[in-house]
């Protein structure tokens, strides 16, 4: 028996694996033996970083220059992937979280912030994850603790394995381009995209995605879906895996002249927000 923190839900043929203490990550979604999301055995893993799913709060991918203005007073964040200049994914992927309920069927992981150096308001998010034989779902609420309204992203890094003949498909209206830093710059009009992932080369968030991302290979299809609209997409040609991640705001929205209207949320004290994903499994 390993004594690290996990747990597992099993349903007809899909298995999933959690390590609370890494972050309230996915180490593992299998369908029987084969990977559905980029697996590690959880008694194995030894980071969120390397997990097939983590949490996204309280933002989404960078932060720019770990400095941001929040109702006329200046913050900072200190430094927490790799040599990055930005912060980047927030906290809640790096933090221990706990299990506060479970049955064979669901688990639900609460994670609280007290305000710190890495972001400086306080608040409680819970995820909760439930497997059926067809579907994983997994949904993410978080109040706000701090006496102020604060700023809130949500959402969740989902890696894929990269296998022959992988195919995604999106439906989007526009893609923001990037500059050196990997900040966005330029929005650009953007539907479909509809290729072999080996061909594609993206590392972008996408605004008004609408319908399934739709996942194929030749062992699997995958329907992925969200309350949230937005999209990064990451398909780096060197690597074995691939992500596409539901976002609630445009990277770095907290930098832009309306972060609001770019999807961050003004969260009041003692409020909540929330959202949910769900990855639908049919084998081929």
């Amino acid at each position: 028996m390993s004594d690290k923190p996990l747990f597992e839900l099993h349903a007809g043929a899909l298995r999933l694996a959690l390590r609370p203490d890494l972050g309230g990550c996915v180490a593992g979604l299998w369908h029987r033996h084969l990977p559905v999301l980029r697996c590690t055995e959880p008694t194995a893993l030894e980071s969120s970083r390397a997990s097939g799913c983590f949490p996204l709060l309280p933002y989404s991918n960078r932060l720019a220059y770990r400095r941001f203005r929040w109702k006329g007073v200046d913050h900072t964040t200190l430094p927490n992937f790799d040599d990055s200049p930005h912060s980047v994914h927030g906290v809640g992927w790096q933090r221990p979280w706990e299990i506060v309920s479970s049955s064979a069927l669901d688990v639900v992981l609460r994670y609280c912030h007290a305000a710190d150096a890495h972001w400086p308001f306080a608040f409680e998010a819970h995820q909760y994850f439930t497997l059926t034989p067809q579907a994983l779902r997994v949904q993410m609420v978080v109040r706000n603790l701090a006496d102020v309204a604060q700023p809130l992203g949500l959402g969740w890094h989902p890696y894929f394995p990269k296998r022959a003949r992988s195919r995604l498909h999106i439906e989007t209206e526009s893609r923001w381009d990037t500059d050196a830093a990997l900040l966005p710059v330029r929005k650009v009009a953007q539907g479909s995209i509809d290729g072999d992932v080996m061909h594609l080369d993206f590392d972008n968030c996408f605004d008004g995605w609408r319908g399934a991302a739709r996942i194929r290979d030749e062992k699997l299809s995958l329907q992925l879906t969200s309350s949230l609209d937005r999209l990064v997409v990451y398909t780096p040609q060197r690597r074995d895996f691939y992500c596409v991640e539901p976002v609630s705001h445009v990277s770095n929205a907290i930098h832009m002249a309306d972060p609001l209207a770019h999807g961050l949320r003004r969260v009041e004290p003692g409020e909540s927000t929330e959202a949910w994903m769900q990855l639908d499994v049919s084998v081929l």
